[in-house]
């Protein structure tokens, strides 16, 4: 037996040493090994042979990174292979599922998990029959944290993933419970599904949706401070990072705090309106976080929109983290934008 199948039998897949990370796959044939660390570019055959029926691939990558990965039975193809050697899975948003680990510094947020005592009140609803939306009906969901104080409104699109995938309400009371924040309430809409390009690519009718529907709704619902406090936001990712960014420059007034994660600011030919918008208008008091996966295709485009940003005199604060474009990381990494943008004021 080859010393990789020894490892990698007791070990798991990938093999981690410091720095240096190796998958081991055995088998007449290699699949196509993808993942957060090459892009997801299968154009490379990157599993070589290093004994009969034993292939291995190794590269280096930063001590805190957090990577998902899948093994393709061919280039461009959708069939998957699995790992025999890695029973850590978690679903990727389109219908797959893929393999994860974190490197020696890394770790699942301990803020995503709930907390014993003091939770807030978590209260479901539905939106039906607007012009505005692409679907007759929507479900969105109002958090109301457990203080007696109204409290800013943080809209979050996409909410259902927010609240599943992210666990965002313990999020905000593990960080206000101990002060690390203050309290915010949430209004936690659903997406589109097929139509979610739609909705968050610089949408009017998204803009129209939250300031007439959702915004009068959570404020029957939820002890809010008025919006004329300055202290509504916005939070998304990837496309919903950009709508988020889209109606925190077109509506100033109303979402004064702007958190996106991995914005999709930049499409393949196409520049979206949000650079037009902050190379046009006088910075306004937005307080703008942007932050980022290295390892994504998104990452040049969110320093070219922060550097704009920043020669136009915008509040913006900017992060990388060693990761991809998945809601494991923005849950791992969230915290620092809400932190920032709510700071706790007692």
């Amino acid at each position: 037996m080859h010393e990789l199948q020894r490892l990698v039998r007791l070990h798991g897949n990938p093999l981690i040493q410091g720095t240096r990370v190796t998958w081991v796959w055995e088998g007449e044939t290699a699949p196509y090994l993808v993942g957060d660390f090459n892009n997801w570019d299968d154009s490379v055959a990157l599993l070589q042979p290093v004994a009969r029926g034993v292939w291995s691939y190794s590269t280096e990558l930063p001590l805190d990174a957090y990577i998902e990965y899948a093994l393709r039975a061919h280039p461009n193809g959708h069939e998957r292979l699995p790992d025999p050697y890695n029973a850590r899975r978690t679903p990727n948003g389109m219908g797959y599922h893929n393999y994860f680990f974190y490197m020696p510094q890394g770790k699942p947020s301990l803020l995503a998990r709930r907390r014993r005592s003091g939770r807030g009140q978590l209260l479901e609803r539905e939106l039906r029959d607007t012009m505005l939306m692409a679907t007759p009906r929507r479900s969105i969901w109002l958090y109301q944290p457990p203080v007696q104080e109204p409290c800013p409104l943080l809209i979050v699109l996409d909410g259902k993933d927010y609240l599943r995938r992210a666990n965002l309400p313990a999020i905000i009371e593990n960080l206000s419970a101990p002060g690390k924040m203050r309290p915010v309430a949430l209004a936690l809409i659903d997406n589109g599904g097929p139509a979610r390009g739609v909705e968050y690519l610089c949408s009017e009718a998204t803009l129209g949706l939250l300031l007439t529907q959702v915004i009068p709704l959570a404020q029957s619902e939820l002890n809010l401070l008025p919006p004329e406090s300055g202290t509504y936001g916005i939070l998304g990712a990837s496309l919903g990072g950009l709508m988020a960014l889209y109606a925190g420059l077109r509506a100033p007034h109303i979402f004064g705090r702007v958190l996106s994660q991995s914005g999709a600011f930049l499409l393949p030919g196409y520049e979206t309106p949000v650079f037009e918008l902050v190379r046009r208008q006088a910075a306004p008091t937005l307080q703008t976080w942007l932050d980022v996966g290295r390892y994504e295709s998104l990452l040049q485009a969110n320093r070219t929109l922060r550097s704009e940003m920043q020669a136009r005199g915008y509040n913006v604060a900017y992060r990388e983290f060693n990761a991809g474009h998945n809601y494991p990381a923005w849950r791992d990494n969230v915290h620092h934008g809400l932190m920032a943008l709510y700071p706790n004021e007692l």
